[in-house]
């Protein structure tokens, strides 16, 4: 594969490996922190507990398995020479309340069209589309993100790449990443836990999607994967 040809298929490749690594996860961990009603007292206090602790481990053993596979996989972002010292990718402390579980997926009614081209980290435009947007309460008040897909790769998954006030501060300036796969019910569910970063971040070479102004969050999300000490020039 030439070096064009990577740049080209990057972006695709680089989400699609990242979406395998939550789909070993994710779901697992949204099963494990389902909100159930209960009017046992104490036992609804227990059942809380076991589930975010669950909820937690699922996330802890997703999060291993992502730096095993950044260290030692020939598909890794991390340049070989730095893979030696690589001891792993710097995350906030996981965070239940930052799951959104049961969202619908509305229709777009914003201002811009449903059919654009998203520029890329590396000066390209790949075609896009807006599937649709999310709605959840955070931090006393409404958040909408709009959730993304690709004419390239046509697929349920949906892209969902966003800015909040730790951009360029304590995480990549130009957003994070979700990718987000229906559940069994056809909502989806926003966990902040499994944001990460595109591989532009660790290689140029890389061809990343820059996240639209319309997916910026006037809040921040301690959430998922951040910057190390000394990385905030990202």
């Amino acid at each position: 594969m030439t070096t064009d040809d990577r740049q080209d298929d990057t972006a695709h490749d680089d989400r699609a490996d990242h979406a395998d690594h939550a789909d070993d996860a994710g779901p697992a961990g949204h099963d494990d922190h389902e909100h159930h009603e209960h009017d046992h007292g104490d036992h609804e206090h227990e059942h809380h507990e076991h589930h975010e602790h669950s909820y937690q481990a699922a996330i802890e053993g997703y999060r291993s398995e992502k730096d095993a596979f950044f260290k030692s996989s020939r598909q890794s972002p991390i340049p070989a020479e730095e893979r030696p010292a690589f001891k792993g990718l710097p995350y906030y402390p996981v965070e239940p309340d930052l799951v959104f579980e049961g969202l619908a997926l509305e229709p777009y009614v914003g201002d811009e069209p449903t059919s654009f081209r998203i520029p890329t980290s590396d000066g390209q435009l790949r075609p896009a589309r807006r599937a649709g947007t999310f709605t959840f309460e955070l931090d006393g008040g409404p958040r909408r993100l709009t959730a993304y897909t690709f004419e390239s790769s046509p697929s349920d998954s949906l892209f969902v790449p966003f800015l909040d006030e730790t951009s360029g501060h304590e995480t990549y300036g130009a957003g994070r990443y979700l990718d987000l796969e229906p559940d069994d019910d056809g909502t989806y569910a926003v966990d902040f836990n499994l944001a990460y970063h595109p591989s532009c971040v660790y290689a140029p070479q890389y061809s990343c999607p820059l996240t639209p102004a319309e997916n910026r969050l006037a809040t921040r999300i301690e959430a998922g994967e951040r910057l190390g000490e000394g990385d905030a020039d990202h």
